[in-house]
């Protein structure tokens, strides 16, 4: 049996992952343990390790934060959990580490796996996206053994960074998994839930920062939620992650509280956010989930700024700017435009079919561990 350790740092990675960790929970071969941090030990943020606990997954918590609202906060929070992973790692003797995504967190378990000579399966390497998330995301992969791509196009890229081409699979996006294999909610039982008016238009907003942006934070999320006021249809606004210029984004939202047509939430349920995506009319602001999720629920995407700019899409996504006109205008073009709609029902994702899980489990069960797969070379 072999033991897989799975580093969360927070419902970004869980919730698309949580499909697969499961199958690999299920499956005889493997021991699955998931080692928490970041974000899911910040109230601010919905204080989420609550999710995994309901998963009755073996946790190991190390309870490193970004303390402040700023880079050097994010820098620090990589040194600490570097110390910190290196020894409960070194305790927890993992078979394989595997990591998703682009985050600090991802990041710093992949240098302490590559040091302490532990395999390290990376998901979704690869990808464009914008800022200091794709230096990131493209180093990780340098440290990865194993890489999981979400699209051909990713693995290309990762094969083209002197990767050997035995150490790339394409599997597709895991966050697809629970929308297609997944009961979700009723239309109804969601907008009860929330208490949506199912009649009328319904806006789901999700806008993080952009690290190398963060002066500007405030000010767009103001002009996010301008537009949002400007509308005035029902809104769902979830708070940002805990990047430099998050709580400056907070601050700006918790503003329009009192507008009794805006409802503001810490943190949602991965079960709960799918199930919102299925009755909204349209998603704003720069969550992946706009370019990776919308499409299998046939929903439009309006695409504020700068932080996914390049990333593969499908015809479900309008890109605008920070400027309120823009956003508006954007908005409107995705609940009217009949033109575009009939697009966006039919469009496909580039992301793959809801059966990541299952590759993901079936590439681990291929890995040999051996100095072939520990000493990496540039194969060019």
């Amino acid at each position: 049996m072999k033991k897989v350790l799975y580093i969360s740092g927070g419902r970004q990675d869980y919730g698309p992952m949580r499909k697969a960790l499961l199958l690999i929970k299920r499956d005889p071969n493997f021991r699955i343990e998931i080692l928490a941090t970041g974000m899911h030990f910040m109230p601010e943020f919905g204080k989420t390790i609550t999710e995994i606990k309901k998963d009755n997954f073996k946790i190991h918590e190390i309870k490193t934060i970004y303390r402040e609202d700023n880079k050097e906060s994010m820098a620090s929070f990589i040194g600490e959990f570097i110390v910190k992973a290196t020894k409960e790692i070194k305790k927890i003797k993992p078979d394989f580490i595997l990591i998703c995504g682009d985050r600090p967190e991802i990041l710093a378990g992949a240098i302490v796996g590559v040091y302490l000579t532990i395999p390290v399966v990376h998901v979704h390497g690869g990808d464009i996206s914008s800022t200091v998330d794709e230096l990131a995301r493209h180093a990780i992969t340098k440290l990865s053994h194993i890489h999981l791509a979400a699209t051909k196009k990713s693995a290309e890229r990762i094969k083209k960074m002197g990767e050997d081409f035995w150490r790339v699979f394409v599997v597709g996006a895991p966050g697809l998994d629970s929308i297609l294999n997944k009961k979700l909610f009723s239309k109804k039982e969601i907008a009860k839930r929330y208490k949506l008016d199912l009649s009328k238009p319904i806006l789901l907003i999700i806008q993080h920062p952009v690290t190398a942006e963060i002066k500007s934070a405030a000010g767009q999320m103001t002009e996010t939620m301008e537009s949002i006021k400007k509308i005035g249809h029902q809104a769902l606004v979830i708070y940002p992650n805990a990047d430099a210029g998050g709580r400056k984004m907070i601050k700006i939202i918790e503003k329009y509280r009192k507008y009794n047509f805006i409802r503001i939430y810490k943190s949602i349920s991965h079960k709960d956010y799918l199930s919102l995506m299925g009755i909204a009319d349209v998603l704003v602001g720069n969550s992946s989930g706009g370019i990776i999720e919308a499409p299998s629920f046939g929903l439009p995407a309006v695409n504020i700024g700068t932080r996914q700019e390049g990333r593969e899409r499908a015809k479900n996504v309008i890109d605008v700017g920070y400027d309120k006109r823009e956003i508006i205008a954007g908005i409107k073009k995705a609940l009217f435009d009949k033109k575009f709609l009939r697009i966006v029902k039919r469009c496909r994702s580039p992301y793959g079919e809801g059966k990541a899980g299952e590759k993901i489990l079936k590439v681990l069960k291929k890995i040999r561990i051996d100095k072939k797969l520990l000493q990496k070379r540039i194969s060019y």
